[in-house]
């Protein structure tokens, strides 16, 4: 699905003369199906072209060398948080990159040290090294590894970034991979343990067993000493299923593996893996999301209303209760208030963790359940108005990880368990000054009359209308938080670090279709709905002008995936508010992405284009459809990856394609590695935050002197 022939493209425009001449509408042919070929001669001539041409332009522009110089330094320092990734028994792992290690260490210390402040590191994958030694590109991709003993894992290695990988099993006492141990071939999998001799398979079994969206169809449980033709069906799903996978959770010295048919990207069929084998449902609704398990329970948030529980709570049942025949209680964990977000839960031994947003500022709670069934604890005392990551907890004592961090405050990692005040474990010093910087949070009135919430970081002695740069993204209820400036926006680095240092004004939009208050405020741009998300982007833009922050024009909007599809959008809608884009690894076909890479996954969250009531509404806003001539658009700079594997980069190259067919202008920058995210090493990173910033400062120029 990466790509049509020319043959192909010939028969799309014979069927539409066919059609027309039946009497029937017929969709225009497209005149640039074959950018959508992913490596295809014209299409990478294109790129390349285009690539060649931005970076003649941009790399000239002032100071871009100074400012590539530093985002590298900032990206490689050694001095950043080494995260614990998993707590596997007594074992803290963590993928570490720098300066020396573009690729990545894959590493262990012991838990003790780790919690101390002084890790004792090991390192068991050098992924550059072993790239070199195979003649691969290989970037680290996870590891799923074998409880109660955590020695045999499975490590997943992507060939130049993609979400396609290999598996392979390794050994962590030896740091090695095992000779002659489970290996499986290329392919969008997912695997887990069965078992020290026996792992559950989602992969490609060959023709029919992959679904539209390209993951695996079929689950098998292979055995160890047998060839992968042998494994025994497990389970299977249909082609308009988004995939089907396995999962075991591990719960001290149990584990309980379920099966997971994703019907659509927010519906899935649940079922526990009996001991014996047997298939038992969940008694879950559809949409609701399995977090973990903690005692024998299964922990899972609501999406939607269920028996008397809101849409947003915390729920529990009994697996044994459930696998006994016995019809389980369930159990309230915690409800959030209006203003409240639950966004991950985690278990260690006997505390359920819930990190949340209050009004978009992070809370973690630690919970207990009672003889009595009822669960009740306290809020952790951490800083307030601040961004939480809920990293990693431990199984084997009720201890909890999390990385707090603010716009302007530098990331601190915790250790934190119940009825203790936070240790810090490690601290980063500033990386840049900030004494001169103020963050505050506005309320803009959507058209609907929704009050949006949004992050302003400028200087305080910032003075008039300067330019602003609005990062946003309002889907898949993801919810945008305000991190470190280093790090802000997504993938773009310190970008928005040299926008405010040199006078401008940069926002963080918590746009509806996002999770900053729940499903509600995700459900509220789901499909039909989807111009709630754009609206809300516009009533912040207009927020700033309307308080003299910024002028009409004279404002960038940035965003990545979802966000460059919104990104596009705003300046096909609204031309006059915006004066510059960044389009990141964006979806802009709104008419093909279903039939492109994963993109009939997405059909939940927007509609299905070839159903012509769902059409409808998508055409309105589909940015490919709704560019036309004569018009006078903002020159965007759009950016994706070759081996983009999840959104395809035809998206970005169609888009620029047609701009360049109205003579519009624009930048491109396509990297040949680094899958969605568009880059691997910090190299390109920081190359990145040079173009964008050079860029910004070419579309949005500053008075004020550097």
């Amino acid at each position: 699905m990466g790509g049509m022939t020319r043959l192909g493209w010939a028969f799309g425009v014979a069927s539409a003369v066919m059609m027309a001449a039946m009497g029937q509408a017929a969709e225009p042919a497209d005149p640039h199906l074959d950018l959508e070929q992913i490596d295809g001669a014209h299409a990478m001539a294109t790129v390349k072209a285009w690539n060649a041409r931005t970076l003649a332009k941009l790399e000239k522009q002032p100071h871009f060398a100074e400012y590539r110089s530093r985002a590298l330094a900032l990206l490689s320092d050694r001095q950043r948080i080494a995260t614990p990734d998993q707590v596997l028994g007594d074992t803290v792992l963590n993928f570490w990159q720098d300066d020396e290690h573009p690729r990545g260490l894959w590493r262990a210390s012991p838990l003790a040290d780790f919690t101390s402040g002084k890790p004792s590191w090991r390192t068991l994958i050098d992924v550059a090294a072993l790239g070199k030694a195979e003649g691969h590109k290989w970037v680290f991709k996870g590891a799923t590894c074998l409880s109660p003993a955590y020695v045999r894992c499975m490590v997943a290695l992507s060939d130049g970034g993609g979400d396609s990988v290999v598996e392979r099993e390794f050994d962590m006492t030896r740091g090695a991979f095992i000779p002659g141990g489970f290996s499986l071939p290329d392919a969008k999998m997912s695997v887990s343990w069965a078992g020290p001799d026996a792992l559950y398979v989602a992969t490609d079994f060959g023709p029919g067993s992959m679904t539209d969206s390209g993951y695996a169809r079929i689950v098998k449980l292979w055995k160890r000493g047998t060839p992968l033709s042998a494994a025994t069906m497990l389970s299977e799903g249909m082609t308009s299923d988004v995939s089907v996978s396995t999962d075991v959770m591990v719960d001290g010295g149990r584990t309980w593996p379920i099966l997971v048919r994703g019907v659509d990207f927010y519906h899935r069929k649940v079922s526990h893996i009996a001991p014996d084998g047997r298939l038992v449902p969940t008694p879950l609704p559809d949409d609701a999301e399995i977090a973990d398990v903690i005692d024998g329970r299964v922990v899972a948030t609501l999406k939607s209303a269920w028996q008397g529980h809101p849409a947003g709570a915390v729920v529990a049942y009994s697996i044994p209760d459930l696998l006994a025949g016995r019809t389980p209680a369930i159990e309230s964990v915690f409800v959030p208030n209006a203003h409240q977000a639950v966004e991950t839960v985690a278990a260690s031994k006997s505390v359920l963790w819930v990190k949340l947003l209050d009004d978009v500022s992070g809370r973690l709670l630690a919970l207990k359940r009672g003889e009595d069934g009822r669960w009740t604890g306290q809020a952790t005392a951490l800083p307030d108005k601040s961004t939480i990551h809920l990293d990693a907890t431990a199984s084997t004592a009720d201890r909890a990880f999390v990385t707090v961090e603010g716009m302007l405050t530098p990331p601190t990692l915790f250790s934190v368990a119940p009825d203790r005040a936070p240790v810090a474990v490690q601290s980063l010093p500033a990386r840049f000054d900030a004494s001169n910087m103020a963050v505050e949070q506005h309320f803009a009135t959507s058209k609907d009359g929704t009050k949006v919430p949004y992050f302003l970081v400028r200087r305080k002695d910032a003075k008039g209308p300067v330019p602003a740069y609005i990062h946003a993204y309002g889907g898949f209820e993801l919810a945008q938080t305000p991190s470190y400036l280093v790090n802000e926006p997504y993938r773009s680095g310190p970008a928005a670090l040299y926008w405010v240092e040199e006078g401008n004004a940069y926002v963080l939009a918590n746009i509806r279709g996002g999770g900053e208050y729940g499903p509600g405020w995700h459900d509220a741009a789901l499909r039909e709905k989807r111009q709630n998300a754009y609206d809300d982007l516009y009533a912040v833009a207009e927020d700033l002008v309307k308080d003299g922050v910024t002028r009409k024009g004279r404002i960038a909007v940035s965003g990545r995936s979802n966000g460059g599809l919104m990104a596009s959008v705003a300046i096909t809608q609204r031309p006059d508010l915006f004066g510059a884009a960044v389009i990141g690894s964006p979806l802009t076909d709104m008419k093909r992405f279903s039939h492109l890479l994963a993109g009939a996954s997405w059909m939940g969250e927007y509609g299905n284009p070839d159903v012509p009531a769902d059409w409808a509404f998508i055409q309105k806003y589909s940015p490919y459809q709704n560019l036309k001539p004569g018009v006078k658009y903002p020159t965007p700079f759009i950016y994706t990856s070759t081996r983009d594997d999840r959104v395809h980069p035809g998206h970005a190259r169609k888009f620029a394609a047609r701009l360049e067919d109205f003579h519009d202008p624009f930048f491109y920058f396509e990297a040949i590695e680094g899958g969605h995210a568009a880059g691997v090493e910090p190299q390109e990173d920081a190359l990145r935050a040079a173009l964008v910033t050079v860029y910004l400062n070419l579309e949005l120029p500053h008075s004020a002197a550097r």
